[in-house]
């Protein structure tokens, strides 16, 4: 249950982000339930590989690139859907870094299930 309040908190935190920008837009809730489902998929699977590829010249400007590789997915996400649209790399990379903040922001919101001991 807390995994299906969660993807609705993200796909939430999307519509805000678009609402912020307007070079990022969205068909209705139902894209922003795809996207959000997309983008987690890509974070979960994706991310980590290129992340490690790109060690190197992360090391080199200080994390910087790791922004860039977040909006790089960002936008990879945009190109995959139909109903999702970023308008370029550096709406992707304010896009993801909203996108992060807000989601965690409502992820913080939704209690830890308790253990019962």
């Amino acid at each position: 249950m807390r995994l299906l309040l969660l993807w609705i908190l993200n796909a939430v935190a999307l519509l805000a982000v678009t609402w912020l920008l307007p070079s990022i837009q969205l068909a209705g809730f139902g894209s922003a339930l795809v996207a959000a489902l997309v983008l987690g998929f890509i974070n979960t699977l994706v991310r980590p590989v290129l992340a490690i590829l790109t060690l190197p010249i992360t090391l080199l400007t200080l994390g910087i690139f790791y922004l860039a590789l977040n909006g790089f997915l960002f936008w990879l996400a945009s190109a995959l859907l139909p109903g999702f649209h970023v308008q370029d790399l550096v709406s992707a990379m304010v896009g993801a870094i909203l996108y992060g903040v807000i989601a965690w922001a409502l992820s913080a919101l939704v209690p830890e299930k308790q253990s019962e001991t």
